[in-house]
């Protein structure tokens, strides 16, 4: 599969987990809407969950500040799908619910899609990288086992119900 940056540039570059995955040439990176390829859109904004039912061949994410991140910054090409619930484990949102770096997105992505390796090798270049798996283990695990979007949301749920106790 194919991995795709939106990149804004607005972080600090030596935080950049986008441009460190573009040094190691595991993403592209793309300074327009319009040279960003149509593909699987990762988006907080979107109505659909992200399932293994959707089955992309180009995943597309958006490196920005989420100062920025409102819904107009992700007017990209493609299917959009958002990521259910998953806690950060990089150093700056450790344990903040939905507070994902640009490479957690992604390799997140790549779990729920069946591709755990392709996810492995994307999180080895940060030292924080298995602890995102590791803090995520039973939900990603349970999230690859969903048939579509839905059961993804019941899932996502339970998670939710579980953080509001």
């Amino acid at each position: 599969m194919k991995l795709h940056v939106r990149y804004e540039g607005d972080d600090d570059p030596d935080k950049c987990t986008a441009r460190k995955l573009a040094k190691f040439d595991l993403a592209e990176l793309h300074r327009s809407n319009r040279a960003t390829p149509y593909g699987l859109v990762l988006d907080p904004h979107a109505e659909q969950a992200l399932s293994p039912a959707d089955d992309p061949d180009t995943l597309v994410a958006l490196d920005c500040s989420w100062e920025s991140a409102d819904v107009d910054a992700f007017d990209l090409r493609g299917e959009h799908r958002a990521l259910p619930f998953l806690v950060a484990a990089n150093p700056v949102n450790f344990g903040k619910p939905f507070a994902l770096t640009t490479v957690e997105a992604l390799a997140a992505a790549l779990c729920i899609l069946g591709d755990r390796d392709h996810a492995e090798r994307l999180l080895a270049k940060f030292t924080w990288g298995e602890t995102f798996l590791e803090l995520n283990e039973e939900p990603l695990r349970r999230y690859a086992a969903c048939a579509d979007s839905s059961e993804v949301v019941a899932v996502q749920d339970d998670y939710l119900a579980d953080e509001a106790e």
